[in-house]
């Protein structure tokens, strides 16, 4: 027999003694080589050259993969809706979204269930129910005043909106509704795997009645953040239920500056006018200087995401102004910030949202929904100002989405998606948007090799 293709730790440690190689203190876990050590020969150099090279090629070349998470009619669930999505401090990948029991519908028997991977979000572990995990809670009684809707029985229970935070020292924190009508806080000090009891934090949307005396809420949906002050924001949208259960809504945000001990309102983002008529869901990034960008989804009729911008996340909101380059279908949207080389925010920003203003079959008017297909990830390279670079990630129905980032810098977009041949119920439409939940990990490279 050959001598063994591994070989024994000593030699390995030996081998390491003898090219000097020793971790660079740096964020993410590096390896230095000193080529010009007197046992470091020429071959090996040429060697580490090459395979230096190759990795350089490699990691240039773009990539795009994509994998199913939660799919409809399985688990005992018809459907599985609002995706939200996080990287830990670990680098673990935490999924998520609304299990909804009976039916596809915003009301009804629904749960938060999660997914968590610990391979960048190429394989992951079994779906959990992680919110409501409390004593159930009564219907809202706003349902009532809006007969014939697609609401449940008397003795469901909606829990909506999961909001999650992955904080820099390690915690996670899950925000959630139950009955649009009051908000809760989860907390995992161990990556995802268990979860505190329930918290109602429904009392931080008090600051907001003097200025909009809401009678439904809701929480992003998507993510929050955590801003380099060490500050938790979490977009919200509070409505009158006026005409609809969810009508006439406001835009906001909710703030924790002790770690998600206590909550409290900030300012009234986007309001309801003329200009952004009935903004709803809502989602934030960090700029540099700890400013906050929110895009907001609304009905305007130029059928363009609103933008506003907060010196801290907490108020001082800018003119809401609409984006040229964002489409609006009227469909919430992903949103992140590249970090830079030391972890700070960047002015390179990523946004994902259905790129498309078709109606098929019927006449659209201004600030109608539009069909919700073509999914498009666009970069922003000045801090939302312009979006030049666009690649279609799902041409087919497609609707939600939320968007994270991983060490490496590869960029993850958790989505809603269709299935060839997944007919909308009750009509032979193939264009029903939400059969899957699907994770698409791509790099940079991918979404570049879209511009124009």
């Amino acid at each position: 027999m050959g001598p063994p293709l591994v070989p024994p730790a000593a030699t390995v440690q030996g081998w390491n003694r003898r090219i000097e190689l020793r971790p660079w203190p740096v964020r993410w876990l590096r390896w230095g080589i000193n080529p010009n050590h007197f046992a470091f020969s020429r071959r090996l150099r040429l060697l580490f050259l090459a395979l230096g090279a190759a990795a350089i090629v490699r990691a240039a070349a773009p990539f795009l993969e994509q994998t199913d998470v939660f799919s409809e009619n399985t688990d005992g669930f018809v459907s599985y809706r609002i995706p939200g999505v996080v990287v830990t401090a670990r680098g673990s990948v935490l999924a998520y979204g609304e299990a909804r029991k009976f039916s596809g519908a915003d009301w009804g028997e629904i749960e938060v269930h999660l997914r968590r991977s610990v391979d960048g979000g190429r394989t992951f572990g079994p779906a959990r129910q992680v919110a409501h995990r409390g004593p159930r809670l009564p219907r809202h009684p706003v349902l009532a005043e809006h007969p014939g809707g697609k609401h449940g029985g008397p003795e469901e229970q909606t829990v909506n909106n999961p909001v999650a935070i992955a904080t820099r020292e390690g915690p996670v924190h899950l925000l959630y509704g139950v009955e649009y009508q009051r908000a809760f806080h989860v907390r995992s000090d161990d990556d995802g795997l268990t979860w505190s009891a329930p918290v109602e934090i429904t009392g931080a949307f008090a600051g907001f009645r003097p200025a909009w005396p809401w009678r439904v809420l809701a929480l992003g949906p998507g993510h929050g953040l955590q801003l380099q002050s060490g500050r938790l924001v979490v977009p919200v949208w509070i409505a009158l239920a006026e005409g609809s259960p969810h009508g006439r809504g406001v835009s906001a945000t909710i703030l924790s500056d002790d770690g998600g001990r206590t909550w409290r309102a900030g300012a009234i983002a986007v309001p309801n006018d003329e200009r952004t008529p009935s903004p709803s869901e809502a989602i934030a990034t960090e700029l540099p200087g700890g400013r906050v960008l929110l895009l907001t989804r609304t009905r305007a009729p130029g059928h363009r995401k609103v933008a506003t911008i907060s010196p801290d996340g907490a108020g001082g909101w800018s003119r809401p102004e609409l984006v040229p380059d964002l489409l609006e279908p009227v469909c919430m949207s992903g949103l992140i910030t590249l970090p830079d080389a030391a972890g700070r925010p960047s002015a390179n920003l990523v946004h994902s949202n259905p790129d498309h203003l078709g109606v098929a079959g019927r006449q659209a008017r201004p600030g109608d929904r539009r069909d919700r297909r073509n999914l498009t990830i666009k970069l922003s390279r000045d801090e939302g100002a312009t979006w030049p670079v666009s690649c279609v990630l799902e041409p087919g129905p497609s609707a939600y989405s939320d968007l994270a980032v991983l060490p490496d810098g590869t960029i993850l977009c958790f989505y809603e998606r269709g299935r060839p041949g997944a007919l909308r119920p009750g009509s032979r439409r193939e264009d029903w948007p939400y059969a899957r939940l699907t994770l698409a990990r791509f790099n940079r490279t991918w979404l570049e090799s879209g511009s124009p």
